[in-house]
């Protein structure tokens, strides 16, 4: 294989890479934050409430990893896009990361004091702290598909125009209420599987309206996406060739975002799989099986990542003010011995984080029972 083949295949490696990462934080910290969104709604009292937490107890630090490794991922495998990014979108960052600041000290500070008021203020800021960061999350990918106002000067150094009062537009919205009831659905489903008969029966309850929920606003962000000015890559040295953003010609054209499926109708199944999935998760929720809607919602999440991802292939970060600088997967990524050198050790280590978190949601599986949390020391 030719040195710039090899390098083209590592580039495009990587983004494959960012995209699992992305969706591993997506369905597994996400069901994880759709529990602390649904607590007050699938649990009406303090020992329902304990038994909701304790249901993703073992999981929810090791699953929140997934999201610091992403950001890890983009660091090392796209430099320009994480410093661009962290500071052009930076209101969606830090409204995510102050408020998955409450999660950890309301899980461990929750049940220290008995007093109701103590234990609800602690039950609200779970809620926040589960409902906020994902529709952030999902308001972030709506921001990529409308374009980030950023520009790039000689040396590569940004400027942001406009972002602050820009990044929380309708379509952003609509994107993040679609994150929001995926990990909702997520949510529920674990509780449906972990918690006992009247926690899950309202959990069912809320993973139906959230697959229905979910449909809607899918269906509508692919029809308003559809219809949104896109990004064309018109001219760029070329895949495998190290390049920056200021080598390219990039033109806004209406209905660009579609470009990839009319040139590769097999995409088509990204969109049915985010659809069949939540078809699927609702008719699994009506017939009260947990496991199977759990599965078929990680499978819609898969399908509404992947259909936004081919969308804005090969784009990475678009330019709003200045078409031409957006970043792409060609002209972000890093260097070749830096990217191989990655891809090694992620090729063992990628697997190995894989299939321990698969063994520890066997190893603790089942029913999260109320009388073993009020006899126990170590349950939150």
């Amino acid at each position: 294989m030719e040195p710039s083949e090899l390098y083209a295949a590592l580039q495009l490696g990587w983004w494959a890479v960012l995209g699992i990462v992305l969706s591993g934080t997506a369905v597994l910290m996400g069901g994880d934050m759709g529990v602390g969104a649904l607590l007050r709604l699938v649990a009406r009292s303090d020992p329902q409430r304990r038994a909701c937490l304790n249901a993703i107890g073992p999981h929810w630090e090791g699953n929140q990893t997934w999201f610091v490794l992403a950001g890890g991922a983009s660091f090392a495998a796209f430099p320009l896009l994480y410093a661009t990014a962290f500071s052009a979108l930076y209101l969606l960052m830090l409204l995510m990361l102050w408020s998955m600041l409450l999660r950890p000290v309301g899980f461990e500070y929750r049940s220290k004091l008995p007093q109701r008021a103590w234990r609800e203020t602690w039950d609200w800021a779970l809620v926040l702290g589960g409902g906020l960061p994902m529709l952030m999350f999902g308001c972030a990918f709506g921001q990529l598909l409308l374009g980030v106002g950023f520009d790039l000067d000689p040396t590569l150094r940004s400027s942001y125009a406009g972002n602050a009062g820009g990044l929380l537009r309708p379509f952003a919205l609509l994107c993040g209420g679609l994150a929001l009831a995926l990990a909702s659905l997520q949510g529920a489903a674990l509780l449906m599987q972990r918690c006992e008969a009247t926690v899950a029966e309202r959990a069912r309850n809320c993973a139906m309206a959230a697959a229905a929920a979910a449909l809607v606003l899918f269906a509508a962000a692919s029809f308003w996406a559809s219809r949104l000015e896109g990004w064309e890559l018109l001219s760029h040295p070329g895949p495998g060739v190290v390049q920056t953003p200021l080598q390219q010609l990039v033109a806004l054209r209406p209905g660009a975002w579609q470009a990839a499926f009319a040139r590769h109708p097999t995409l088509w199944l990204l969109p049915a799989l985010a659809l069949l999935g939540l078809l699927g998760a609702l008719a699994a929720a009506r017939a009260r099986r947990g496991q199977a809607t759990w599965r078929l919602g990680a499978l819609a999440w898969l399908g509404v990542l992947g259909t936004a991802g081919a969308s804005l292939f090969p784009f990475l970060l678009p330019s709003r003010t200045a078409p031409s600088h957006s970043l792409t997967v060609w002209n972000a990524a890093s260097s070749p011995d830096t990217l191989l050198w990655m891809s090694a050790f992620t090729l063992v280590l990628l697997p190995t984080v894989v299939l321990y978190t698969r063994w520890c949601f066997r190893v603790m599986r089942g029913k999260v029972r109320m009388d073993e949390i009020e006899s126990s020391d170590h349950a939150y």
